[in-house]
């Protein structure tokens, strides 16, 4: 429905950009977007939620405290009324101030009584354990709340999306694009995919059918 080339080797600032110009091309009021954890950053999301386009990414993990038998971040409560989060022991950290790390506003929240905690060894080396929370945290929760309610969904992206990439890397072959500089690759990719579309229409609708639709 909707492609890009660009010379950005990530993903994680494509997601509401492209997620746009799909909700563009389709002409739709109401679009919802699964991507892999490969897509996921804060900003982007919440980009998606201000465009009024619902997203559905895994978030990445980041931390080694689950892989080192120590408990992780979401088993952290937030309390919303309270401005606070709880801890596996119950006890409660408390809001300390906000911060701002790479651009982007943190609230952090710790606990006195770490010291004197009896789990304390499950939970951080230091000698509290921090808890550090975006200041649109709740657009990520409710993401993670639709997540869990729509446990298929990266089936259903991968069943949709992988399939389209693999032919056309195969139709590409080793060399890719043969082609240089931005616009000449996109052009070439443009051409790659209208190949696909008119491909899949065939096969779906049939040659009658297409050529049927084309004049309209």
């Amino acid at each position: 429905m909707a492609h890009e080339v660009t010379n950005i080797g990530i993903d994680r600032d494509q997601l509401s950009a492209m997620a746009k110009q799909a909700r563009t091309a389709i002409g739709v009021a109401d679009l919802t977007v699964i991507a892999d954890r490969g897509y996921f950053k804060g900003e982007e999301i919440l980009a998606c939620h201000d465009a009024g386009i619902t997203a559905l990414v895994p978030k990445t993990v980041t931390s080694n405290a689950k892989a080192d038998g120590r408990f992780d971040r979401a088993d952290f409560i937030y309390d919303a009324a309270k401005n606070e989060c709880r801890c596996p022991a119950g006890q409660r950290l408390i809001w300390r101030g906000v911060g701002v790390e790479r651009g982007v506003k943190l609230h952090r929240y710790w606990s006195s009584n770490c010291q004197r905690c009896a789990i304390k060894k499950k939970c951080t080396p230091s000698t509290e354990r921090r808890i550090a929370r975006w200041e649109h945290e709740a657009v990520l929760e409710a993401m993670q709340a639709r997540l869990d309610h729509a446990p298929d969904s990266m089936r259903i992206r991968r069943q949709t999306v992988e399939h389209p990439f693999g032919t056309l890397k195969l139709w590409m072959g080793s060399a890719h694009f043969l082609t240089k500089t931005l616009d000449r690759v996109s052009t070439e990719m443009g051409l790659h995919v209208l190949a696909y579309n008119l491909k899949r229409v065939m096969k779906i609708l049939g040659n009658r059918a297409l050529m049927e639709a084309m004049p309209a």
